[in-house]
């Protein structure tokens, strides 16, 4: 973890956007069914957990709304609203941008995940930002111990 980082999100939200861009015509292009079922949000009822760079953590605290939910040690996303739909749509990561539970999407998903993830590496590296890839209820830990979590 890097425990010195307290990112400036205006660092990376134009980078982040660039890439973002990028990976909905790929997802656009794979054309998987989202059912709004709000799995994705849900992450022990569905067994999957949300990886966050730190880059786009530090996006999603500062543009984001205030989480919609009560924080539950990573059972589900704060930010999924009591409708079961995403309240901070426009500043999600990367994760939250490639996952769906469309099975025939699966295989396809899983190699944008790892070209994409390889992106936001590169571009920390460009950046000369440590690299720090972990589930996203860590961040939100190391955040609250900061101070610096909303709610």
């Amino acid at each position: 973890m890097n425990e010195e980082s307290t990112l400036d999100a205006a660092a990376f939200r134009s980078h982040l956007a660039t890439i973002y861009a990028d990976l909905a015509a790929d997802v656009a292009q794979a054309g998987p069914v989202c059912q709004l079922s709000g799995r994705c949000c849900r992450f022990a009822e569905h067994d999957h957990t949300l990886f966050v760079s730190e880059m786009e953590f530090a996006v999603l605290l500062a543009d984001a709304p205030a989480p919609s939910r009560p924080l539950d040690d990573g059972q589900t996303c704060p930010w999924q609203d009591a409708r079961g739909h995403c309240s901070a749509r426009e500043a999600r990561p990367l994760g939250c941008r490639i996952y769906y539970c469309d099975e025939s999407y699966q295989e396809r998903g899983q190699e944008l995940s790892e070209r994409y993830i390889a992106r936001l590496k590169r571009l920390a590296d460009k950046l000369g930002t440590a690299w720090y890839y972990a589930p996203l209820h860590s961040h939100i830990k190391t955040a609250i111990a900061r101070g610096t979590f909303p709610g």
